[in-house]
């Protein structure tokens, strides 16, 4: 974590030569207080937070007011229009707008919430029902019915969790160690034989939580191993990552990289970057192993370098059109969330508070009207960037934006009560 200090070092000193000492002083108490003890965080209050989350209670109550019925999800928000452009259940957002019904009821407990979170979630099972051709069950399956079970324990849920594990560990080559990606477009030969995408990493909290809810230990073997492949292959010497690598399906060699919705193969796709911090710290939170630990750092710090002022990155940090090109508020809210969790694994102090900073700058640049959308129409963000190269979904609201948005509110929630209890407790 050297280059952590380094950055608190660098951050002091520019303070200094400005001659606001004060401010200075300030700011080095905030970063070296130690979280073993009594706290003090010059960060979001809890108010603050739970106004936010309020807000994303009203939007969503006024989407389920606007959504025809429990069959179709919302994608995105076309510019100009106010309601959210639903799509049939089956696609890999599908169960985003689930996830969000879940963590919109676990921080207001609006019961109304969590009537339409069931709804939308058992609408997701319907997708098992069919020959199963996405890689993506763990986002489908995870943030709808993982939330689900990990906020009412229903054994339903549940067995639902472990038929999606089985699903996408088809998916899987043992000669290549990874999970294939794009399965439905192989025939086409969409790159081929073997394609493995950065956004793949999401999809393993599945089965590591089915190997903790069942007894195939083989589901945690595999993602163990899909993210060893990947940290090996797809993260280039400067800790970018590349979008897709490309094995040979026989011998698990790697034999093309690119980086498909990015600017171009070489560049720094933003949201690619940021599935690369979460996917490796959700894999350290499952595995202990802190190999992936460091390699989440390590693209947190790549990241960091390139970040606009804002906190919200641009679509890619490599665009010759920067500044005059879009956003991505979409990365921004997975890194915010990716970067409380990493505060919250770490051992060291001002490892632990730096990342805590840098995840509630970007909360709150995300919650800020240059981003939120307020009254212009029912998303909680705007200006998300889904496939630039391909002119889709660009600059508007889309429905994963909303969904780490709202996750990382509600965990720094968590984070906030409790350090709340534990100060209280210390008084006692």
């Amino acid at each position: 974590m050297d280059w952590v200090n380094d950055k608190i070092e660098k951050q002091y000193k520019n303070i200094m030569t400005k001659s606001y000492s004060l401010l200075a002083l300030a700011f080095l108490f905030t970063l070296t207080v130690s979280f073993g003890q009594k706290q003090e965080y010059a960060g979001w209050a809890l108010a603050e937070v739970q106004n936010a989350i309020d807000h994303c209670e009203e939007k969503a109550l006024a989407t389920l007011d606007n959504l025809e019925d429990y069959k179709k999800s919302p994608r995105t928000i076309h510019t100009g229009e106010k309601h959210w452009n639903a799509k049939p259940t089956g696609g890999w957002t599908s169960g985003f707008w689930a996830g969000i019904l879940w963590y919109v009821y676990e921080g207001t407990g609006n019961e109304e919430v969590k009537t339409a979170a069931e709804k939308f979630t058992d609408e997701i099972e319907t997708i098992l029902a069919r020959p199963v051709k996405s890689h993506d069950m763990g986002f489908i399956f995870n943030c709808s019915y993982g939330n689900g079970y990990r906020l009412t324990k229903k054994e339903a849920y549940k067995k639902t969790l472990l038929i999606a594990a089985d699903s996408l560990s088809h998916l899987f080559n043992p000669q290549v160690g990874t999970i294939l990606s794009w399965p439905a477009q192989v025939h086409k030969k969409v790159f081929y034989p073997h394609n493995t995408i950065i956004d793949n990493m999401m999809n393993l909290e599945l089965l590591f939580e089915a190997s903790k809810l069942g007894t195939n230990n083989e589901y945690y073997k595999m993602a163990d191993s899909h993210a060893k492949v990947t940290a090996n292959n797809q993260i280039r010497p400067n800790n970018t990552v590349y979008h897709v690598l490309v094995y040979d399906d026989k011998t698990g060699k790697a034999i093309q990289k690119v980086t498909h919705q990015g600017y171009s193969d070489e560049s720094v796709w933003a949201r690619g970057q940021a599935w690369g911090i979460y996917g490796y710290t959700m894999s350290y939170r499952e595995t202990g192993n802190k190999k992936y630990l460091k390699t989440a750092e390590k693209l947190a710090e790549a990241y960091l370098k390139r970040l606009s002022n804002d906190f919200v990155p641009f679509w890619d940090f490599d665009d010759p059109s920067i500044p005059n090109t879009v956003k991505d508020a979409s990365a921004a809210s997975i890194v915010a969330s990716a970067f409380l969790e990493l505060s919250d694994l770490q051992m060291n102090s001002r490892a632990k508070i730096f990342y805590r900073t840098e995840a509630e700058k970007m909360l709150r640049s995300l919650s800020s009207p240059s981003y939120l959308s307020s009254t212009e129409n029912d998303a909680f963000l705007l200006h998300s960037t889904g496939n630039k190269p391909k002119n889709g979904e660009v600059d508007i609201p889309i429905i994963y934006a909303d969904y780490y948005y709202i996750e990382a509110l509600i965990r720094l929630k968590k984070i906030l009560q409790s350090e709340m209890a534990s100060n209280q407790t210390s008084k006692e």
